[in-house]
């Protein structure tokens, strides 16, 4: 009985370096690929000739599938736990898939068919099976480190740890994305579809790097054993939805992943289409607005935090981001140089957001670590469907080509403008108000004592 007490009281010491910067770098691969993802997709799907409505029904269906898995994953990982195997498993499919959302339509070719609707749908299978492991791999590696310590404040910690490493795994696609826009020029569209492979195939060699290293340094879990003694002791669905915290926490979540994802999506229509920049801009742009969120994500990792400061920081980032999509809806083409300074501030609140937003989701789950992973599965649900649904709802503007559109158009009732200005700071301001009313309890233990970097 002893030792069961000692045991439980180590987790409540702040948790080393390395331990963090092993957590960290787990969701490298998944990072990566989604960067590659929101960022190229649609881009990638309208220059082959997909209608900006079908390319959105491949978005979509990758979504709902993402949606529903993790709704599946997070009960099995509930019931069974096994973090680092159902993380592996669904890094294993990530890796085996994803260039294949980006590597052409096999039916068209075993078939020998330009069928717009096969191509659909084929684009469409291939993005459901990767979004199936992506879910794995996310629900698996987040809802892990409640179970690594019970320090709120190093919970904090590990969470802006592995927001910087988001920002790691996107400035490398960006830096492998402008290498490929750089050395290879697209005439075709076979060289279209070669371009983007490359990016798939650099993108998925670096991340399954990172996930050795995850898998090498970090420990299968053990205190959810600890302290219930019982593997299966699975918390019910209903004590969740009896709590007002939860569904604040999950509104947070929903608006600051709608706010990210969206303008990532729209970003690179924004810079090429809307200010006519050049096509190294829409490389540039996101990486600026990585490096930004890279530096905020480690300087909070020196903070000790409290509810609060969570909510105070998150509004923060939320104000910024009104500011800047107010910016960005009002932009004139012949001033599109400030697009970059505007990137700062862009990469600057999402930092203070998601790293605020996802500690939000630990601060909920507390120790009640046999329900955890049902907690980051049914909200990253919501977050999957509301994003496709949007992204869609935008797409479904775009009647024409996006090149067309802006030719016919004024510059300031392009939909790609109002998507990446208006959805993201309306969800900001949304996100801010529903933070105004939380009730967040202030961390019992102590801060991390050593700092990630030196």
């Amino acid at each position: 009985m002893g030792d069961d007490i000692e045991e439980d009281s180590s987790y409540l010491k702040p948790v080393g370096r390395w331990a963090v910067f092993y957590y960290g770098v787990g969701h490298m691969l998944n990072d990566i690929t989604s960067a590659c993802w929101f960022t190229y997709l649609l881009l990638f799907l309208t220059d082959i000739g997909l209608s900006p409505r079908d390319a959105a029904i491949v978005m979509l269906s990758g979504q709902i599938a993402d949606g529903f898995a993790t709704i599946f994953t997070g009960e099995l990982i509930d019931r069974f736990g096994h973090f680092k195997i159902w993380h592996g498993a669904g890094s294993v499919l990530v890796a085996i898939s994803f260039s294949s959302v980006f590597g052409g339509c096999w039916p068209c070719k075993i078939f020998s068919t330009n069928s717009w609707t096969i191509e659909t749908i084929s684009y469409s299978v291939f993005a459901a099976i990767f979004n199936v492991g992506w879910a794995a791999t996310q629900v698996s590696h987040m809802s892990m480190v409640n179970c690594i310590s019970l320090n709120s404040t190093s919970r904090v910690v590990m969470a802006s740890c592995r927001n910087a490493f988001t920002m790691v795994a996107n400035l490398s696609l960006y830096a492998v994305a402008l290498t490929v826009f750089n050395v290879s020029e697209a005439k075709t569209h076979d060289d279209i579809e070669n371009q983007y492979r490359w990016i798939a195939y650099v993108s998925i060699f670096i991340g399954c790097c990172f996930v050795g290293i995850f898998h090498l340094g970090t420990k299968e879990p053990r205190l959810r054993i600890s302290l219930h003694g019982n593997r299966y002791a699975r918390i019910s669905w209903t004590y969740w939805f009896k709590k007002i915290l939860y569904y604040q926490v999950g509104l947070v979540y929903v608006l600051t992943r709608l706010v990210q994802n969206v303008s990532q999506a729209y970003l690179a229509f924004y810079v090429i289409n809307d200010l006519r920049m050049t096509q190294s801009a829409k490389a540039l742009v996101p990486a600026i607005i990585y490096i930004s969120s890279f530096v905020i994500s480690v300087i909070m990792q020196e903070i000790s935090w409290t509810g609060q400061r969570l909510k105070a920081y998150y509004s923060a980032g939320g104000i910024l981001w009104m500011f800047c999509g107010a910016s960005i809806l009002l932009l004139p083409r012949s001033l599109s140089a400030f697009m970059f300074v505007i990137s700062i501030f862009i990469g600057i609140a999402n930092a203070l957001m998601m790293v605020t937003g996802i500690s939000m989701e630990s601060v909920l789950v507390g120790s009640d670590l046999n329900g955890c992973a049902f907690v980051y599965g049914s909200l990253s649900f919501l977050d999957k469907i509301s994003c496709g649904l949007a992204l869609y709802a935008l797409q479904s503007f775009q009647s024409i080509s996006p090149k067309v559109q802006n030719t016919l158009l004024a510059d300031y009732i392009s939909v790609t403008r109002y998507g990446l200005g208006l959805v993201p700071a309306f969800c900001s301001l949304l996100g801010v108000a529903v933070t105004y009313t939380m009730k967040l309890h202030a961390p019992q233990y102590k801060p991390l004592m050593e700092p990630l970097l030196e």
